[in-house]
């Protein structure tokens, strides 16, 4: 590294340790480091949702995928993008229930033992989203670096650094990093094409180089309308059950900078998607006409590092570790945060030490969020050999805790012996058919996936239309809070049950939730008429769609230049 790398790098982690003094200045109590207080406006939230869903592993495992098979590669990131229009309707339900994790959440809908087994699979997918994170974004550096520094003492490194903001700052740390480092994660992902244009000769050197099915945007084998189809179901209900999603997602000020947050941050982190692809298809024909001497790649997530130690001009070495630096911290933080709310709301305050002082409690999900992060790290070093496989394992058991807590949110009837089953049972057949078949039990295959989802999801049905409902009382309390919009930070208590009338003024005003109203449309809009009672739904979601093809339409554009 360069003077100028050297500069660029060292400015940008003053920069960051920074703002986490700052903001531990500010940090009161247990509610302000977990979710910020709620008072986040809708660029903070947008900034929040990109930074916190944006993980440095994402170009790694992207731009090797898109190396290995062709730009339909994309789809593996692209797995949500039709997705992403439902987050619109999504988004207000993390801001409604008025809690501070999901454990609270899954315990408000089915108890106590479901909570504490939520509490569980949270902190698991915690440790390995965690993991992947640091060693797809120590894959750049290395390779970046020349291989000069080792993958695992550059995880060690980087999980030193944002510990030390995260640590004292909290969400309020987590979400200003967040906003301030997705300007760096947009030129990370767009800078590398200009300066190693010259190096292909631009798509028509791609074009005469690669074969013609590498630059499909969907072909019949491997990555077809029937695999994009899958991934998008599995990101559409995994998506509710991420542990992260209410840190992200419900901080915000009302439901409106919570649905703005939500969507458009992640149409950014979709636009970015692109830049990405077409790092990896300039490095396989990098490869193809043996460019920088090199015909192969020993790990094609290395595609990635090798573009930006070929093609970055000096100084954008250090502007590049600074990039890698802030999607990865900026996510490894959230979840640092969001780990320790988990433990201790979920875990400690209930069973260890109640009753203690909310000081006490603060200084407990500090410690925790750090234990389980250096969880993460001996995780990354040891066991992680793909980092794609590391990310799509995650998302499926999310989806598979999402059968019960999507359901849940729509179908009263849904009780806590349907959830334990649902979960179960998904599992179980997903794990017991790649054992069958000889493979890695991080592997992921449309088929396997549809089979184990909808096993669990006639084991949810099955199993709680056998078994007793839920008491009444706390049906009415859970479904009360959704139905009520959420301006400030009410009092759950006061919002137990609400009322017809209650319910009569939130459908005049337009803002009832499909999702929540699924089974009973008409009986929801009390009157008014479903596109009036939905209206603010269905306005952002119809813009999501929008977007979304918009999308596509600029990655088929593209890469017709």
């Amino acid at each position: 590294m360069s003077l100028p790398d050297w500069a660029v790098l060292i400015t940008y982690l003053a920069g960051v340790l920074a703002i986490g003094v700052i903001a531990a200045r500010s940090i009161k109590g247990t509610d302000h480091y977990f979710l910020g207080s709620r008072r986040f406006g809708k660029w903070i939230m947008i900034g929040q949702s990109f930074g916190t869903g944006t993980h440095s592993e994402m170009p790694v495992s992207l731009a090797g995928a898109v190396y290995s098979v062709g730009y339909s590669g994309i789809w593996y990131q692209w797995k949500n993008l039709f997705a992403t229009p439902f987050y619109w309707l999504i988004a207000p339900l993390f801001r409604r229930v008025r809690r501070t994790t999901i454990a609270e959440l899954t315990e408000d809908r089915y108890g106590a033992a479901m909570g504490a087994f939520y509490t569980l699979f949270a902190l698991g997918f915690f440790t390995i989203a965690t993991a992947s994170m640091l060693k797809g974004a120590a894959k750049v550096i290395s390779q970046a670096a020349g291989g000069a520094v080792p993958v695992n003492s550059i995880v060690v490194a980087m999980t030193v650094a944002f510990i030390l903001y995260s640590f004292v700052g909290g969400l309020v740390a987590t979400a200003w990093t967040d906003f301030l480092q997705g300007f760096l994660i947009i030129a990370l992902s767009f800078m590398l094409i200009p300066l190693g244009w010259s190096s292909v000769d631009g798509f028509e050197g791609m074009r005469a180089s690669l074969d013609s099915v590498k630059l499909s945007l969907a072909t019949p084998q491997g990555i077809g309308p029937w695999f994009i189809f899958m991934l998008t179901l599995n990101g559409l209900i995994g998506i509710v059950a991420q542990p992260h999603m209410m840190a992200a997602v419900g901080s915000g000020k009302n439901e409106q900078a919570c649905r703005q947050g939500f969507l458009y941050g992640t149409f950014v982190k979709r636009f970015c998607t692109i830049g990405w692809a077409i790092v990896g298809l300039m490095v396989a024909a990098m490869m193809v006409r043996g460019t920088f001497g090199m015909n192969a790649l020993h790990d094609p997530e290395d595609a990635f590092g090798f573009a930006c130690r070929h093609v970055l001009f000096p100084g954008g070495v250090g502007l590049l570790i600074a990039c890698v630096l802030a999607s990865n911290m900026a996510a490894c933080s959230a979840f640092m945060v969001d780990s320790g709310a988990l433990f201790t709301q979920n875990f400690y305050r209930k069973y260890l030490r109640p009753g203690r002082t909310d000081r006490h409690y603060l200084w407990i999900g500090r410690l925790s969020g750090l234990a389980i992060t250096l969880g993460g790290v001996l995780y990354a070093v040891f066991l992680i050999q793909r980092v794609l496989n590391s990310f799509l394992l995650t998302e499926t058991m999310a989806t598979f805790m999402g059968i019960s807590i999507m359901g849940g949110m729509f179908w009263r009837r849904g009780n806590r012996w349907g959830a334990f089953a649902s979960i179960a049972v998904a599992m179980f057949t997903n794990f017991a058919v790649y054992r069958m078949r000889g493979h890695r039990l991080d592997a992921w295959d449309p088929d396997v996936f549809l089979i184990a989802l909808l096993a669990g999801t006639a084991a949810f049905i099955v199993v709680s239309l056998l078994t007793p409902k839920e008491p009444v009382a706390a049906l009415n309390s859970f479904f009360g809070r959704l139905s009520t919009p959420a301006m400030g930070m009410e009092d759950a208590s006061a919002l137990a049950v609400q009322n017809e009338e209650a319910a009569a003024v939130t459908a005049s005003e337009g803002r009832q939730l499909i999702l929540v109203n699924l089974l009973r449309l008409k009986q929801g809009a009390h009157g008014y008429g479903f596109w009036h009672a939905y209206r603010e739904d269905l306005s952002g979601f119809g813009k999501g769609w929008a977007l979304a093809v918009i999308m596509v339409l600029i990655a088929w554009v593209v890469i017709r230049l």
